[in-house]
């Protein structure tokens, strides 16, 4: 819940200007729901693509300050984030909410980052990958390999979330390579192999290099870094060397 209509156009233009004509890695930024309009014709002409925070289930109805696909689609959105820790936490979303979730994003032909992770007494307690397997199978259930190859996990540790600590990238990575498993026990290795997970735990330019070497974090799920074209657009470049 960051910037106006007016400093999100400012910050992707600023964007833009750094990395929005490179094609060696897939961008994406995800506004708040009153900037995608100023955040769309901001990213015009640019290889950079516009995402969402959240979406409802449903098509239509009385489901007051709630956002369907079809609102999102009209902006060009191509992402929709969906299950992030603060939604879980904050405003008591399920695993079995989340998957409504993921099937209506995949429906309305844009793909979900469906977001996984544990709090900090969770991982104390062991349950680390108990708990970011069952979230990832829930969130996934009843979905086709089709449908798979156009879902991205973003595995974010929330005890490393705005606390400017970082899981080392050899924890990271543990987690990780136990989400390609599931993945590969629901989908195939192919399919697993194929698909997305990105770290969403405050990366930033100073530990990106080390962390996307791992061999199954494909990219970052952005905070804090991505409020200045400078930080995010650094995050791109360590990026592109390992593409």
């Amino acid at each position: 819940m960051n910037n106006t209509a007016a400093a999100a156009e400012a910050l992707i233009k600023g964007i833009v200007a750094k990395i929005g004509s490179q094609t060696k890695v897939d961008v994406a930024v995800c506004p708040t729901f009153t900037a995608l309009d100023a955040a769309s014709k901001a990213l015009k002409g640019s290889t950079v693509k516009l995402g969402a925070q959240n979406m409802y289930t449903k098509a239509s109805g009385a489901y007051t300050g709630e956002i369907a696909a079809d609102m999102l689609k009209e902006f060009d959105c191509s992402y929709v984030i969906l299950g992030h820790s603060e939604r879980r936490e904050y405003f008591k979303e399920s695993n079995e909410f989340i998957n409504e979730k993921v099937k209506a994003v995949l429906a309305a032909g844009m793909k979900p980052i469906l977001c996984v992770g544990e709090k900090l007494e969770e991982r104390e307690a062991g349950k680390t990958i108990s708990l970011v397997s069952e979230q990832t199978e829930k969130g996934l259930a009843g979905i086709s390999k089709e449908d798979a190859e156009n879902v991205v996990i973003a595995y974010e540790p929330v005890w490393a979330i705005g606390t400017g600590k970082t899981a080392t990238p050899e924890m990271a990575q543990e987690v990780h390579a136990e989400i390609r498993k599931v993945l590969s026990n629901l989908f195939g290795a192919e399919t697993a192999e194929s698909m997305q997970i990105l770290y969403g735990g405050s990366m930033k330019p100073e530990n990106a290099d080390a962390l996307l070497k791992e061999k199954d974090i494909d990219g970052g799920l952005i905070g804090g870094a991505s409020l200045k074209a400078d930080s995010f657009a650094a995050l791109v470049e360590s990026a592109q060397k390992l593409s």
